[in-house]
C-alpha cells in the first residue's frame, strides 16, 4: 500500500464538480489522507529497521515490523516536544501533522455532529502530501531515529 497511492484515492474521493459533497465522502477523504501518513511511517519503519525493496530481508519480519507501531503510540511520542524538538525540521513537521489529521480523522470517524467542507479537507490532504514529501527528504539516519523513537518504548538506562 503506497502513501501516495493513499493521497490519490482521497483526492479521486472528493467530486471535481461544483456542489457540495456526501458528509460521508469528506471523512472518508480525511481518513484516508490520515492512512496515508500512517502507512508511510510503517513502510518507513519497516524498510529502515529490516531492508527496503532489494535487500535480502526476512518477510515475515519486514511484516512484523510494518504492523508494529500502534496509532495511540505514535501521537503520544509526536506530542513530546522536548522529544521531537530534537529532530530535523522536516520529520517535526510530519510529528506534527500526524497529530493534527489523527485528531481530524478520529472526529471525522467518531463525531456525528461534525461539519466537513470540501475546502478544508483538500487543504488537509494538501498538508499529508506536504508531510509526507518532507519526512521523506529527510536523511536515512534521521527518518530511522524517528522509526526506532515512534515504535520502540523508552526505557531510562
Amino acid at each position: 500500500m503506497q502513501p501516495s497511492d493513499l493521497v490519490a484515492a482521497a483526492r479521486d474521493s472528493l467530486p471535481s464538480i461544483p456542489g457540495r459533497p456526501r458528509e460521508a465522502t469528506l471523512r472518508r477523504a480525511l481518513s484516508t489522507g490520515y492512512y496515508a501518513l500512517f502507512h508511510c511511517l510503517a513502510e518507513t519503519v519497516a524498510d529502515l529497521l529490516v531492508g527496503g525493496p532489494g535487500a535480502n530481508r526476512n518477510e515475515s519480519a519486514w511484516r512484523q515490523a510494518y504492523r508494529a507501531i500502534e496509532h495511540s503510540q505514535v501521537r503520544e511520542r509526536c506530542r513530546k516536544s522536548g522529544e521531537i524538538d530534537k529532530f530535523p525540521k522536516e520529520t517535526r513537521k510530519f510529528a506534527e501533522t500526524f497529530v493534527d489529521i489523527q485528531m481530524k480523522r478520529h472526529k471525522a470517524d467518531y463525531d456525528p455532529h461534525g461539519r466537513y467542507f470540501k475546502s478544508s479537507i483538500t487543504r488537509n490532504i494538501d498538508e499529508v502530501e506536504g508531510a509526507i514529501a518532507a519526512f521523506e527528504s529527510a536523511s536515512a539516519r534521521d527518518r530511522r531515529a524517528f522509526a526506532v523513537y515512534v515504535s520502540m518504548r523508552s526505557r531510562r538506562p
